[in-house]
């Protein structure tokens, strides 16, 4: 939590700082792309390394990593030596570590739990990183303004100690080990083969991977519409605080269900399609506010579900590949529907680059409810 509330304040001053900058979305956009391409291009290969070695160990060195970048980001911005460019190339590097991180340390969640607690320990572990997203963004709007974003950068460096320390006082002998998957063969081969040939994975995966690439960019939205359609610039990260409050009442709603199921996959992304919607036209501030509990409950108990659908049906030596899959559908889409959600806010309208999403959610849903053999 602690961890996570630091990187969502550099997350959230990022942002700012670029909007500043430069004073577009498409800004915004492009920095998403080059934080997530990684995830897009080296994604499944490192649930492929994270099936095969030490998960705990290989995340402890990850997240050192994503310390470094921290601190780098908070002296360049520091010093005073800060522009665009620099930016996207720290966040290119944040991108590579957090793809090999990101199924190595998710997998080692599972492995704190026996096989019939996978789906709680999931929406648990979402109802952690979706919580932290309420304090990281409102922690970033009060102290940018007195502070600046250096010294937020440098604190997410700092924050980071909790997270390593956290894993190297784990017992590993207490661990509930998945068996590493085999050397050789053709792994990433392999996990696309057994979705392919799931008929109910298959199905959701393709309507997560849409939904996933232009229903989730409110980050390169909220600092247009809280600056232009709601005149309030400054009310941005306390937006994000908003959609993240109800994040986390999606995921604990989902942590409390044993099994989360197909029918709970599509009614979540009908209340996400709901959220984008509402937000993106909401006529002032407050019901902007509103809207934001839907956007982010929605958001979370979709992801979750997506997540404990992949694990439930997964062999074990398979499941960081199967978390690695659904990590690059939803992070390594970013790339794509970052860039044109900016566009869609500079060219078309600010409504439309949050609007736009919900229609295309919507229509997936409807997609998913017609295939009976998945919608039940």
């Amino acid at each position: 939590m602690i961890s996570n509330v630091g990187s969502w304040m550099q997350l959230t001053a990022t942002s700012v700082l670029l909007y500043e900058l430069t004073g577009d979305a498409t800004t915004l956009g492009v920095n998403a792309a080059a934080q997530f391409l990684p995830m897009l291009l080296l994604g499944i290969w490192a649930g492929a390394i994270a099936d095969r070695v030490n998960r705990r160990r290989l995340t402890m060195i990850m997240q050192a990593g994503m310390a470094l970048q921290a601190f780098l980001l908070a002296g360049m911005v520091l010093i005073g030596n800060v522009n665009a460019p620099a930016v996207y190339l720290l966040s290119l590097f944040l991108g590579v570590v957090s793809a090999i991180d990101n199924p190595a340390r998710r997998g080692l969640v599972i492995e704190l739990v026996e096989k019939d607690d996978i789906s709680n320990a999931m929406s648990l572990n979402t109802a952690v990183m979706t919580g932290s997203r309420i304090f990281g963004p409102a922690l970033a709007a009060l102290l940018i303004g007195p502070l600046g974003p250096g010294w937020l950068f440098f604190g997410n460096g700092v924050s980071f100690a909790a997270l390593i320390g956290s894993i190297a006082a784990i017992d590993e002998r207490k661990l509930y080990r998945t068996p590493p998957a085999p050397p050789g063969g053709t792994p990433v081969r392999d996990a696309f083969r057994y979705v392919r040939g799931h008929s109910e994975l298959f199905p959701v995966f393709v309507t997560f991977s849409v939904v996933a690439t232009f229903a989730f960019n409110y980050n390169v939205s909220l600092p247009k519409l809280a600056d232009q359609r709601w005149d309030s610039p400054d009310a941005y990260g306390w937006l994000l605080a908003a959609v993240s409050f109800g994040s986390l009442l999606g995921a604990l709603v989902g942590a409390k269900q044993h099994t989360l199921t197909y029918k709970w996959f599509t009614l979540a992304g009908v209340m996400l399609a709901v959220g984008n919607i509402s937000m993106a036209w909401a006529p002032n501030l407050p019901l902007a506010f509103i809207a934001a509990l839907p956007l982010g409950a929605g958001g979370a108990a979709f992801v979750a579900a997506s997540n404990s659908i992949s694990q439930y049906d997964a062999p074990p030596d398979m499941r960081s590949r199967m978390l690695a899959l659904v990590a690059v559908a939803f992070l390594g889409s970013t790339p794509i529907g970052g860039p044109i959600t900016g566009w869609v806010a500079d060219h078309v309208s600010v409504e439309w680059s949050l609007g736009y999403g919900g229609v295309i959610t919507f229509a997936c849903m409807a997609w998913l409810t017609f295939r009976t053999d998945v919608v039940k």
